[in-house]
């Protein structure tokens, strides 16, 4: 038995095939983790949402923000952007169906080694208090509150983690910081306009798990959502968004011996 773990397909089933033959993945014995944002920009979404629902048994996934964007416009909110390619998810018959199978997901999956996410945790948050946080969002999702929650989840304010905060804004900077935080601002706020790479962050800026004031983690925290960061493997962390979408790899790491393995991309390169 095996436990893998991959970055973000966004859509590009063909290399997740290509990647899992390549790996001999087997649904009876092994496991895996995929890091969120399974949807959305690549040529087969739909495929990667049904792959996901049909193993659950072995696969288990993260909601990442291109995930809940998919989810608000099944709950009427939010708008279409002009490069989703959601459309056929959105008008597919069985639609509900996956919509209450993809709410069920959390924001944060935990083991003895290994805790699983789509962006990152706070820096100052333990291991035990981020998955209390991510909890809290999963069970607005699950619940009856979730047209309140999609209504409601677009934005970037508060930018700010306190323990204060009440309400939506609550849940909205839970749900930010989970799936769309890169780099933090030298007050410590979420920079939500980022994406570049590593060495470009501004000065006085660092990667969320640079903060000065972070909390190691006895667990390894895997992310993706930050293909300009490509792999990173360093300071209790693995970050495993390669590319795929943009051309570049589709990567998996073996959790258990560090062993990685790529897949190059079918998508053409647009950077």
């Amino acid at each position: 038995m095996v436990h893998y773990a991959i970055g973000d397909l966004q859509g590009c089933y063909a290399e997740l095939t290509a990647l899992l033959s390549h790996i001999g993945f087997n649904h009876g014995t092994d496991t895996l983790w995929l890091t969120g944002d399974i949807v959305n920009r690549g040529p087969q979404s739909l495929q990667c949402l049904q792959f996901c629902m049909k193993h659950e048994s072995s696969v288990q996934t993260v909601l990442g923000n291109h995930d809940l964007h998919l989810l608000a416009l099944m709950h009427g909110c939010g708008k279409p952007k002009r490069r989703d390619t959601l459309s056929e998810i959105l008008q597919h018959p069985k639609m509900p169906k996956m919509r209450d199978w993809l709410r069920t997901q959390p924001l944060l999956r935990r083991n003895s080694t290994h805790i699983l996410v789509h962006a990152g945790i706070f820096p100052t948050w333990t291991a035990e208090l981020a998955q209390n946080l991510a909890d809290e969002v999963a069970h607005t999702l699950s619940g009856c509150h979730a047209q309140a929650y999609f209504a409601q989840m677009y934005g970037n304010t508060p930018a700010a983690w306190s323990p204060d905060l009440t309400g939506q804004d609550r849940l909205r900077l839970i749900t930010n910081v989970f799936t769309r935080m890169r780099i933090l601002n030298p007050d410590g706020s979420l920079d939500y306009d980022y994406k570049e790479t590593y060495a470009g962050i501004p000065q006085g800026s660092s990667a969320w798990f640079d903060a000065p004031n972070r909390i190691r983690l006895h667990e390894t925290i895997v992310f993706g959502h930050w293909s300009a960061l490509g792999l990173y493997r360093q300071k209790g962390v693995l970050g495993l968004d390669t590319g795929a979408l943009w051309g570049e790899t589709l990567t998996a790491a073996n959790m258990d011996t560090g062993a990685l393995y790529s897949q190059p991309s079918f998508q053409p390169k647009t950077f």
